[in-house]
């Protein structure tokens, strides 16, 4: 793990879904800039477990990590296809609120991988290695096909076309 941190080149699109926004959805604002999401951000308990989950199931690239050494915060930016990233975070003193499908706040991350041959694929791969399946893999009412994998420390991963 790297103790320094490093200022590194935005991507030019994200490829992530994030709550029913696209990776290709911009919005000026004011006729001056034009604003996307950078990235997401996720607080987990076991930074390493998480960061090999989304590695070994989703491709994530990640960075050599980062540890401030005066607060134990530590942290992994992975990088995936299409310039989406996701910050895995750490610190001492968090708390890990139970997570309820049906609270208010962020539910899920959706992951597109290409195609519905994938999707089974891979949700049926999570199931046999012992994560929840808890929804799918389906055709929505909204027309997305998906699953939703309850995955890293009872966080939602939404797995999609």
């Amino acid at each position: 793990m790297v103790v320094r941190e490093e200022k590194k080149e935005r991507p030019a699109a994200l490829s992530i879904f994030v709550l029913g926004v696209t990776d290709h959805m911009e919005q000026e604002i004011s006729g001056k800039a034009s604003v996307k999401i950078e990235h997401v951000a996720l607080y987990v308990n076991d930074l390493e477990a998480a960061k090999r989950f989304f590695v070994t199931y989703l491709g994530g690239r990640p960075n050599e990590g980062y540890h401030n050494r005066t607060t134990d915060f530590r942290s992994y930016f992975l990088s995936f296809a299409g310039g989406a990233r996701l910050e895995l975070m750490n610190r001492p003193g968090m708390t890990d609120d139970a997570k309820a499908p049906d609270r208010t706040g962020y539910i899920h991350v959706a992951f597109s991988v290409g195609s519905r041959e994938t999707v089974d694929e891979l949700t049926a791969r999570l199931k046999s290695d012992g994560y929840e399946v808890v929804s799918g893999p389906r055709t929505t009412g909204d027309g997305y096909y998906e699953s939703c994998v309850v995955a890293i420390e009872g966080n939602q991963i939404e797995i999609t076309v």
